[in-house]
């Protein structure tokens, strides 16, 4: 039996209490491992971080698949380690393959509720209502009253870009943790940076559009203009610019153009229609 009150074993015959039941009244994370399982080995150690960083918001139920062969048949599990979370008696979530720390946050996060969170939603409302210094100030608290809740920083350093504050969203993002940076709302918070690091010395967006209607071979004003329009929510005209970059010159600023479609996708997530549209155009392009 594993040394902490959050996680424990379980067989077939006490898995629909342990699992099934116990995640109608907290989720349950079920680790399906081997003992000669190498990755399984250097995943315990990450769940056991989490299972007590979160104190009980969630059970981590370990199966020993050598010794469980039906309940790994099952719930499906041919490769190891694989991950079910359980909520209100449901898998709802699966990850296959040992993960970063980073990964497995934001996988609870979706189904575990923290105080802070409230900040994050109250943020939103006060952002909606045009008042994003009152909203700077809830996310500024929260992120001292829990450090631990990896949205808190990133939210407050996507407001301080909208309020054009850089170098303060740039301090807030070199002090979040490694994995917390290579984590989807981390990527698109450094992408969103180095835009705006780009666009900060450039000509408004008529101006730069101005230039390129007088010279079409003037990619300088297509990159500022494309960063431009990223900050401006307005991914697809940026992709177009930045594609046509690589169509006009390839190797113009260290591949600026291509360096500036994948920050482009990370900022949108891969999930996002637009990003597989435009992978494909850049790949068809370049090869």
């Amino acid at each position: 039996m594993p040394d902490s009150p959050h996680i424990c074993d379980a067989t077939t015959e006490d898995f629909q209490r342990l699992v099934i039941d116990g995640s109608r009244e907290r989720p349950v994370l079920v680790d399906f491992w081997a003992a000669w399982c190498g990755p399984c080995q250097a995943l315990a150690p990450v769940l056991a971080r989490l299972a007590e960083a979160y104190g009980g918001k969630f059970i981590v139920v370990k199966v020993d698949t050598d010794q469980e062969q039906e309940l790994a048949g099952q719930f499906g599990v041919r490769s190891l380690p694989t991950l079910l979370l359980f909520k209100d008696g449901q898998a709802v979530e699966e990850v296959i393959g040992a993960q970063p720390e980073s990964v497995l946050r934001e996988l609870l996060d979706r189904h575990i509720g923290r105080d802070s969170d409230a900040a994050l939603a109250r943020a939103e409302s006060l952002v909606a209502q045009g008042n994003e210094t009152e909203a700077a100030a809830v996310l500024q608290q929260a992120l001292r009253a829990d450090p631990a809740n990896q949205r808190i920083a990133p939210a407050l350093a996507g407001l301080e870009l909208r309020r054009g504050r850089v170098e303060a969203a740039r301090q807030l993002m070199e002090g979040m943790s490694a994995e917390q940076r290579e984590g989807a709302p981390g990527k698109a918070l450094v992408a969103r940076i180095g835009f705006a690091e780009i666009a900060a010395h450039a000509p408004g967006a008529d101006e730069l559009r101005q230039r390129l209607s007088q010279d079409d071979s003037d990619i300088e004003a297509r990159h500022l203009l494309a960063a431009r329009l990223v900050l401006a929510d307005e991914p697809e005209a940026a992709l177009r610019l930045l594609l046509e970059i690589c169509a006009k010159d390839g190797k113009w600023g260290e591949a600026a153009g291509r360096r500036g479609m994948l920050a482009v996708f990370d900022v949108l997530g891969d999930e996002d229609e637009l990003v597989g549209r435009y992978r494909r155009e850049m790949f068809n392009l370049l090869h």
